[in-house]
């Protein structure tokens, strides 16, 4: 059933008065902001499907690609800081939220070409990347294959190897509660509403077999490359994130302090800072 805006605030509410109430740690939460209006809105017809994307602001470009499973939304506490220095985009992957999909298979190649169609189709040809999770892979993926569309990429909770994450969350309190935002956002923004078990168990798949790049793909990367750690992130180990760190040649490593995979809804405001400290030495 698709669920009204107000349940799906009204629940957020509840369950974070609720985690409060047990007396958990930021870490452990998941806090969404509202969405800022965007300056503008639309979708774009991009390798067989219709992807929705938003810009915000004026400036240097930014893209924003969010986490496996979740929509746009996630980076909505995020947006403001950086809309008032740059131009910010903020699309949802392929099935995620309000973009479509078709029956092909999920990989890293398929989804970073839908965004590199979408930067063609807004007539950008270079951008600073932010990445989260798969959306970090997604700038792994595009700073190897092709890195003439990056100026630099931050990449937070990215993984080369589908054996460099946990078995099971660490601690999975901010995961359930993660999940049941994206499905509640799914049910209310897709196009096809009902199909997000499906929906998962294709990206499933892509997770349990990718990615695969090579210590000689990533040590090949010249992209300004920042490798984002959150010192509570419950999914990537953290001798994959130095891993990482080390291979790039010139990344910089910048480590999130009490917050977890899912820092931009933890602390929005530190997230943003350290974005803009990266791209343009400077937090605010």
């Amino acid at each position: 059933m698709k669920l009204p805006m107000v349940a799906i605030a009204m629940g957020a509410v509840l369950v974070t008065a609720a985690q409060r109430a047990t007396a958990l740690e930021e870490w452990q939460l998941i806090q969404p902001s509202p969405m800022p209006a965007p300056r503008i809105s639309d979708y774009a017809t991009v390798n067989g499907i219709e992807m929705y994307y938003a810009i915000f602001g004026k400036g240097e470009p930014i893209l924003l690609i969010p986490i496996g499973m979740a929509a746009s939304e996630m980076w909505a506490g995020v947006i403001p800081a950086l809309a008032r220095h740059h131009l910010v985009i903020a699309a949802d992957t392929r099935g995620h939220g309000r973009s479509t999909r078709t029956s092909a298979a999920y990989t890293y190649n398929l989804l970073a070409a839908d965004y590199l169609a979408l930067l063609d189709h807004l007539g950008i040809r270079k951008v600073a990347l932010v990445g989260a999770s798969d959306g970090a892979i997604i700038g792994l993926e595009i700073a190897i294959h092709h890195p003439e569309r990056l100026s630099k990429l931050f990449a937070q909770g990215a993984n080369a190897t589908p054996d460099a994450l946990y078995a099971d969350a660490a601690d999975p309190t901010a995961s359930k509660a993660a999940a049941r935002l994206w499905e509640a956002q799914y049910r209310k923004l897709s196009k096809t509403p009902a199909e997000y078990d499906a929906f998962h168990k294709t990206m499933k798949q892509m997770w349990d077999s990718e990615p695969n790049y090579s210590a000689a793909q990533l040590s090949g990367i010249r992209v300004p490359t920042a490798i984002v750690i959150c010192d509570r992130d419950e999914w990537i180990k953290p001798q994959h994130a130095q891993y990482l760190a080390r291979t790039i040649p010139g990344a910089r490593t910048i480590v999130l302090h009490d917050v977890s995979h899912y820092a931009a809804l933890q602390d929005p405001e530190a997230y943003a800072a350290a974005v803009l400290q990266f791209l343009d030495g400077s937090g605010n």
